[in-house]
């Protein structure tokens, strides 16, 4: 495993490369995972329309969000020889967020990146949201999607005969310094039979994980990914 230098431009700038499964893949700190062999991106939990469903509910939260996202994701389509966009689970927020703006985003989006197979593996906000618009051509599949040596799903698990690629628990890891300071930044999660991916989207919570034995955190802040050492507790 190993750094790419911070003097290398581009999309894979501040990345971290690493093996899964016998692949070469890069831990980008736009939030995804790119698999250059198969020109593969994934993303997870998108929760596009979320600040809309918020407001449908009563709750003034501000707009632009969708619109964020989406820049954001095109800035890595654009930047990377992309031939599959791979969402794990959570596109939609709720069946609220299928307002006519969010829809509108969502259409000229879609019109700059035609070429670029989408594929969908229904997250539990999916369920309730409904699948994307047909005028998408995004392919909905049930977890687990085999994808070579990954499984694509939205939930973390095991049992399954593939590496695990996840979302789901939009993780989190605090990271401590002198005089009890602390930092709390979305990370990737690398567990021998699955690899958690950090939210994509922008108005999502976070679930802080601990440290355990055999699980490798990638913590993601100021434009780079770099694995977080595992400090055993103090003991008295």
């Amino acid at each position: 495993m190993a750094f790419l230098s911070l003097s290398d431009t581009g999309v894979l700038a501040g990345s971290h490369a690493t093996t899964l499964a016998g692949e070469s893949v890069h831990l980008l700190a736009q939030h995804a995972l790119w698999w250059p062999a198969r020109a593969t991106l994934c993303i997870a939990d998108l929760h596009l329309g979320k600040a809309a469903t918020f407001r449908a509910r009563g709750i003034p939260v501000p707009a632009g969000t969708t619109e964020g996202n989406l820049e954001r994701l095109s800035a890595l389509l654009l930047g990377l020889p992309v031939r599959r966009l791979v969402v794990l689970g959570d596109f939609l927020h709720a069946a609220q967020a299928r307002t006519p703006a969010v829809l509108a985003a969502l259409a000229a989006w879609r019109e700059r990146h035609p070429a670029v197979e989408l594929v969908l593996v229904r997250g539990n906000h999916d369920s309730h949201a409904g699948d994307p618009p047909p005028a998408l051509g995004m392919a909905v599949v049930d977890e687990p999607w085999p994808l070579g040596p990954f499984a694509a799903c939205h939930h973390p698990q095991v049992g399954v005969p593939l590496h695990v690629l996840a979302g789901h628990v939009h993780p989190a890891v605090v990271l401590r310094g002198p005089g009890r300071d602390a930092l709390r930044l979305p990370c990737f999660a690398v567990h021998p039979q699955f690899t958690l991916l950090p939210a994509f989207g922008l108005f999502t919570g976070m679930a802080s994980l601990a440290p355990e034995a055999g699980c490798q955190l990638f913590a993601v802040g100021g434009e780079r990914v770099w694995p977080v050492p595992h400090i055993p507790a103090r003991t008295s």
